[in-house]
């Protein structure tokens, strides 16, 4: 396994002496403890020199995160040969108090509804051939800020009531909207700031061609969003989205041409447009795929239409991908979007052995450090993995946790024998020892010597 302090030799430009021996601290002592991780537990588990206030002053030093997130990514875990694509969510962490930085209510998707605590925007490098996220940038959203720009922006103002009646049709002399021209929420301008500063740290190393959010972010404002960043978008629409195939019938002599086409039914989908079809464990899945208009959207779409039915029911429901990238085909535009799913993967590890859903930071300062620094320790769990797997195919986050658990434990009662065992024996030792917590190593546990 290597050394701590060797992976993290790429922060050497970025950070002083002092700050890199703190981090490579405080990372053992994450590895190591068991237990919430918060700033108190981390001090009772680092090496000498690791003490409460060593801690602290780590979490209040300003961090350039970004590079170190791509650092650490580009010396350790980049595959230049591997197809890379940009994937984007937001996740909110539960949180009490009233004056952590950023508390407000965010709807939650575990609890149903809008919860106290804060939310987080991150973005993920995700590889298409592993198939596993890399967070690359973390930034804090802030929700109150945000709400009331957006109130404030949106507000109409009020209008006196024409006596006149309003004829029917559209206004003389209006004009056509430009809807490639609109105006960014402060959530996108945020996610648009993020894009540009990740792709500027690229810098043509990893050159990923889309983006890809959820379907919060299924409209045209997002779109041109990601648009303006110079990607492409993969993301989904509503189930119920009004998409109309494009016009190829007569055009009149004069006059503007008609592009609208039949409005979609989704219950009678052509057949030409039928790309795949499967079948398994009684339901049938239908891939349909399109190149649509939506009136709300300025660009043509790129839809994939998901049509699942249960062959004893005939029971059916549907899903709506799209893509801007009008060439993509349907098997990678679904696949990507599945792939963005990995980065939830991301955020239940680090809320659930990194301390994002632990820290009890409320400054802002101290809070971005816990955000990022948990979601840095999934990279390094998985860089780490990568080797521990070598020889522990099935180990996971707690064998991993349980094998640098038992060292310590190992090295901390060795110090105390006046004379060290023989290489054979502690080999033997660490061997035993670091199996005690494991799950896919606790067998060996128990073997004969």
């Amino acid at each position: 396994m290597p050394e701590i302090v060797t992976l993290l030799h790429s922060f050497a430009p970025y950070l002083n002496g002092t700050t890199l021996r703190q981090m490579a601290r405080v990372i053992l002592a994450i590895l190591t403890m068991s237990g919430r991780v918060t700033m108190l537990g981390i001090s009772r588990w680092t090496e000498k020199g690791g003490s409460y206030r060593t801690v602290q002053r780590l979490y209040n030093t300003v961090l350039p995160w970004a590079i170190l997130h791509w650092a650490f990514f580009k010396t350790e875990l980049h595959q230049p040969d591997d197809v890379y694509i940009l994937a984007g969510d937001e996740c909110v962490v539960p949180k009490s108090g009233k004056h952590t930085h950023g508390l407000d209510r965010f709807f939650s998707s575990l609890y149903g509804k809008p919860i106290p605590g804060l939310a987080f925007f991150a973005l993920s490098v995700v590889n298409t051939r592993e198939r596993r996220s890399y967070p690359v940038q973390v930034e804090q959203l802030l929700g109150a800020e945000c709400g009331k720009a957006a109130a404030t922006q949106s507000k109409p103002k009020k209008r006196e009531k024409s006596k006149a009646k309003r004829t029917v049709g559209r206004p003389k002399g209006s004009k056509n909207k430009d809807k490639t021209q609109v105006t960014l929420t402060p959530e996108l301008q945020v996610i648009q700031n993020m894009v540009r500063k990740q792709l500027l740290i690229f810098n043509g190393v990893v050159s990923p061609a889309y983006l890809v959010l959820d379907g919060h972010f299924g409209n045209n404002n997002a779109l041109q969003m990601t648009l303006q960043c110079g990607l492409d978008m993969i993301s989904k629409l509503r189930c119920d989205s009004a998409l109309y195939f494009l016009y190829d019938g007569p055009q009149k002599k004069y006059g503007p041409r008609r592009k609208y086409g039949d409005k979609i039914d989704y219950d009678h989908i052509p057949e030409r447009y039928l790309q795949a079809s499967e079948e398994e464990d009684g339901i049938r899945t239908d891939y349909y795929q399109a190149t649509m208009l939506n009136k709300s959207f300025a660009q043509l779409l790129n839809v994939v239409i998901i049509v699942k039915t249960k062959l004893k029911t005939d029971a059916r429901a549907h899903v709506i991908l799209f893509s801007s990238d009008l060439n993509l085909s349907y098997e990678k535009l679904v696949d990507y979007y599945r792939l963005r799913f990995q980065i939830e993967f991301n955020f239940r590890d680090a809320k659930q052995y990194w301390g994002l859903d632990d820290f009890m930071n409320v400054k802002k300062i101290p809070v971005t450090n816990a955000a990022n620094l948990a979601l840095f320790m999934v990279n390094v769990a998985q860089r780490l993995l990568a080797d521990f797997r070598q020889h522990h195919p099935d180990a996971g986050v707690l064998d991993l946790k349980a094998f640098f658990r038992g060292h310590k434990y190992v090295s901390a009662t060795l110090e105390l024998l006046p004379e060290k065992p023989e290489p054979i024996l502690l080999e033997h030792i660490y061997d035993q020892i670091t199996t005690l917590g494991s799950i896919h190593r606790a067998n060996r546990a128990h073997a004969s010597p």
